[in-house]
C-alpha cells in the first residue's frame, strides 16, 4: 500500500501541495497487515488520466479580498423588496386613514311593523282576489265575507231611523197645535177680561146709583152678580191658557226624547254600516301579502287571522357595539349592502340611536346586580332609513344587512388623492 501511494504521488499531475503535511508511512490506516483477512477487497485505485489536478486557488482563499453584502449581491431583488415594503406601508396607511372615517357592523337586519289582517264581524267568506306574496296598494280588497245578514241588519236600522224621524215630526205637528190652541185660549183670555172690565163698571154705576136713591137694589144686585161671573170666566179662561202652555212643555220634553230616540237609530244605523263595510277586509296602506291562509268558503270568526301583511315602509336596524356610538350621529350617510342582492347598493341616513341597550327591553332582562359579574360590550340598536330603497325586488323583516356609517364627513387621504 505505501508503495502504491508513493508511485502515485510519483505520477504526473500530482504535485505536491505547498504546506500540506506528508503522511509517513508507519502512519498509513488500513495496511494490508491491518486488515483482517475476511475483509473485501479494496476498490481500485483511480487512474492517473482520470485524476484532475487541485488548483492552489481554489484551496486557499485571497485574504486582502472581503465578502460582499446581500444589497451588492442581489440589487435587483432588494429593489423590489425596497418597492414593496414601501408600497405596503403606504397602503396600510391610507387603509387605516380611510377606515377611520366609517363604523360598520353585520348584525343589522330589515324591520318593519308587520301585522295581521282579521275581520271585526264573522261570516263565511266569499271571495279572496289576492294571493301570496302579492303587492297591494291602499284600499286593495284582500278578502270578501257574506254581507246579506248585515244588509238585513242595516234595513232594520234603517227603518228605525225613519220612525224616530216620524216620531219628531208628530210631536212638531202637536206643537203647532198646541201653539194655536194657546192663541185662542189667550183670546178668550182677553175676551174674558174685557167683559170683566165692563161688568165692573157696570156694577159701579149700579151701586151708586142704589146709594143715591135713583135707582134699585135688585139691579145693583143684579150686575154685582154679574161682575162676580165675569171674574170667575177671567178665571177659567187664565187657567185654561196655563194648561195649554204646560202642554207645549210636555210637548217639547216628547221631542227630546223622540231626537234621542233619533240619535240612537242613526247610530245603530251607522253601527250597521259599519258592520257591513268590515265584510270587505282591505289593506290599509301599500304593502305585500304574506302567509296567507284564507279561502273561500271558509267560516271566518272576529278577529281570525286571514294574512299577514308586511307594508312597504321598511327600515334597517342595525345593532352596533357600544363603542362604536362615539362619534355617530342622527343624519349621517349610510351605505347599505343586503345580502340578498349583493349587488346593489342602498344608501340611506341615521334616523335615530335606541336611548338604550337591547337586553335592556328584552322580555328578561339581565340583572348585573347578581351574581358574579363579567363585563360584556353591550349592542344598541340604530335606526336607518333607506333613501332609494328598491321597487323591483321584496325587502322584508329579518333580511340581513351590513351598514357603513361614515362618522366623518371630512374626505380621507385616498378620496382626496382620487379627486386630483
Amino acid at each position: 500500500m505505501f508503495e502504491d501511494t508513493v508511485l502515485e504521488r510519483d505520477q504526473p499531475g500530482h504535485e505536491a501541495i505547498e504546506g500540506a503535511p506528508s503522511v509517513p508511512a508507519s502512519h498509513e490506516p488500513n495496511t494490508r497487515s491491518d486488515r483482517p483477512e475476511t475483509t473485501a477487497k479494496a476498490p481500485a485505485q483511480e487512474r492517473p488520466a482520470d485524476r484532475q489536478p487541485t488548483p492552489p486557488a481554489a484551496i486557499q482563499e485571497d485574504p486582502d479580498k472581503a465578502p460582499r453584502g446581500f444589497l451588492r449581491r442581489r440589487p435587483v431583488v432588494s429593489a423590489i423588496g425596497a418597492v414593496l415594503l414601501a408600497a405596503t406601508l403606504g397602503g396600510g396607511y391610507l387603509y387605516m386613514d380611510y377606515a377611520e372615517h366609517f363604523e360598520s357592523t353585520d348584525d343589522a337586519f330589515i324591520a318593519a311593523r308587520q301585522s295581521a289582517l282579521a275581520p271585526k264581524v264573522s261570516g263565511y267568506i266569499t271571495a279572496v282576489p289576492v294571493t301570496d306574496n302579492q303587492h297591494v296598494k291602499a284600499g286593495d280588497v284582500i278578502a270578501r265575507l257574506d254581507d246579506r245578514d248585515y244588509q238585513v241588519a242595516l234595513a232594520q236600522a234603517e227603518a228605525q231611523v225613519a220612525a224616530a224621524r216620524a216620531s219628531i215630526e208628530n210631536v212638531d205637528a202637536q206643537l203647532d197645535v198646541q201653539q194655536a190652541q194657546i192663541a185662542a185660549n189667550q183670546a178668550q183670555v182677553d175676551q174674558t177680561q174685557a167683559a170683566l172690565t165692563f161688568a165692573q163698571q157696570q156694577a159701579t154705576r149700579y151701586q151708586h146709583l142704589e146709594q143715591t136713591g135713583y135707582g134699585t137694589v135688585q139691579n145693583s144686585e143684579q150686575y154685582t152678580s154679574q161682575l162676580h161671573q165675569q171674574q170667575s170666566a177671567l178665571l177659567s179662561s187664565q187657567a185654561q191658557l196655563n194648561l195649554a202652555q204646560r202642554q207645549v212643555e210636555s210637548l217639547k220634553a216628547q221631542r227630546k226624547s223622540a231626537v234621542a230616540n233619533l240619535a240612537q237609530a242613526e247610530a245603530q244605523r251607522d253601527q250597521a254600516k259599519l258592520n257591513l263595510s268590515y265584510t270587505t277586509v282591505t289593506a290599509a296602506q301599500p304593502g305585500r301579502v304574506v302567509n296567507l291562509s284564507a279561502a273561500v268558503g271558509q267560516l271566518a270568526q272576529a278577529g281570525t287571522n286571514l294574512t299577514m301583511f308586511v307594508p312597504d315602509q321598511t327600515w334597517v336596524t342595525a345593532n352596533f357595539k357600544e363603542i362604536q356610538l362615539d362619534k355617530m350621529r342622527p343624519g349621517e350617510k349610510v351605505t347599505m349592502r343586503i345580502d340578498a342582492y349583493p349587488g346593489r347598493t342602498i344608501n340611506g341616513h341615521v334616523e335615530s340611536v335606541q336611548p338604550g341597550s337591547g337586553t335592556a327591553f328584552s322580555l328578561l332582562p339581565a340583572q348585573n346586580a347578581t351574581g358574579n359579574y363579567v363585563k360584556i360590550v353591550q349592542r344598541v340598536p340604530v335606526k336607518i332609513v333607506m333613501d332609494n330603497p328598491p321597487t323591483d325586488v321584496a325587502l322584508g323583516p329579518g333580511m340581513s344587512v351590513v351598514p357603513t356609517v361614515r362618522i366623518n364627513p371630512a374626505p380621507s387621504l385616498i378620496e382626496r388623492l382620487g379627486r386630483l
